[in-house]
């Protein structure tokens, strides 16, 4: 199933929590919402899931206004972070409720939802917990579980929020790589919401980075990660040491800066932050350079200075600890930043992308490299 929001709003009491969404997920894709707490990532899956209705707006699914429709109308397969299971029931029972509480008319038979059970137990390689109780389960277990729920009743869109948050991280590993493969087996157009990196961009075919009730970024893994749309984005991919620096014939400059590898920007002249990320930076010992080594921390594998400039200006740098210049790397050394990669937005810049339906690659994105 296809799924296209424009212009979705929604707002609780004073506080904007969408600010006009507008978004394309084409049929069998998955796509995952990643930003912090407070993004509004959440609030947009139950508002397709008919669990919160929005302000202003239009949700279409396979061209139907899905908010002309109540939750139960809308064949949508929803999985919790908590699981949400009927502690009562056994998995088989779990699995079966779906289709079991089906009004009348389109209820399956009972053999036949017996069957359905029992492809389902066997598909997510749970068919020897089968008669025990969530109580019995292991997180992943129960995970599982939750999501044969959802898949029992063949939904238009699986939903899932947050899907691995309380599972240790070995675990979250396996279920990602096995989430994929059941997505890929059943087809089905998925949503998911997380504040995970490594967990979105590896899982997803597209990821939606959303702020602040935005969507600030479309794109693939590589993609967010070279070219940051905005400074939202580029922060919360972990560029989080930001210089000043000014722009003329599209080069940045800045005192004591080695900026030669960066490729020219077509920005206008004038002040500019360069967004930088700590293993990006090589410092290199300068005399008359106004930064200097304010300390020097060390992990066994990589260094981690503290540079601070005359002005108060501080910044990080994570440097190998076998490097060649890591000797010369001492606490108070005077030392000349060289930039290898980063990301330059004029000051104040808030950068308006469109969203495209499907493909990405037609967002016009400031480059990393």
């Amino acid at each position: 199933m296809s799924i296209n929001i424009s212009g979705l709003t929604k707002r609780f009491g004073r506080t904007d929590v969408l600010r006009g969404i507008d978004l394309g997920v084409a049929q069998g894709e998955l796509v995952a919402l990643l930003g912090p707490s407070g993004s509004g990532k959440t609030t947009l899956l139950k508002i397709i899931a008919g669990l919160e209705w929005p302000d202003a707006g239009r949700l279409k699914v396979d061209g139907t206004d899905w908010l002309q429709l109540a939750a139960q109308d809308r064949r949508i397969g929803f999985v919790f972070q908590h699981y949400a299971l009927f502690p009562h029931m056994s998995v088989r029972d779990n699995l079966a409720f779906g289709l079991t509480v089906r009004p009348r008319p389109a209820r399956p038979g009972k053999a036949v939802i017996a069957a359905k059970v029992d492809e389902l137990l066997h598909f997510l390689q749970i068919a020897h917990l089968a008669d025990r109780y969530p109580a019995q389960l292991s997180g992943g277990q129960r995970q599982r579980v939750a999501l044969g729920r959802a898949l029992a009743i063949e939904p238009k869109v699986l939903l899932l929020d947050e899907p691995f948050g309380a599972l240790d991280a070995a675990i979250r590993r396996d279920l990602r790589r096995w989430l994929r493969g059941v997505h890929e087996a059943t087809g089905s157009t998925t949503i998911f919401v997380t504040h995970d990196q490594e967990e979105a961009f590896e899982l997803a075919d597209r990821v939606v980075v959303m702020g602040e009730g935005r969507i600030e970024q479309i794109g693939h893994a590589d993609a967010i990660h070279d070219h940051p749309a905005t400074p939202f984005v580029a922060r919360f991919m972990g560029a989080t040491v930001e210089l000043p620096v000014t722009l003329h014939a599209g080069r940045p400059e800045g005192a004591g800066l080695d900026l030669s590898a960066l490729p020219r920007r077509a920005l206008a002249n004038g002040a500019a932050t360069l967004f930088v990320r700590p293993e990006d930076i090589t410092p290199a010992p300068d005399t008359a350079s106004p930064w200097q080594i304010a300390a020097r921390t060390s992990n066994g594998a990589h260094l981690r200075l503290v540079l601070r400039h005359t002005g108060g200006l501080e910044a990080e740098a994570d440097v190998p600890r076998r490097a060649v210049e890591a000797a010369a790397l001492t606490e108070g050394a005077k030392v000349r930043l060289r930039v290898e990669v980063g990301v330059i937005f004029p000051v104040e810049c808030r950068t308006p992308i469109a969203t495209p339906t499907v493909e990405p690659e037609s967002l016009k994105m400031e480059s990393f490299r």
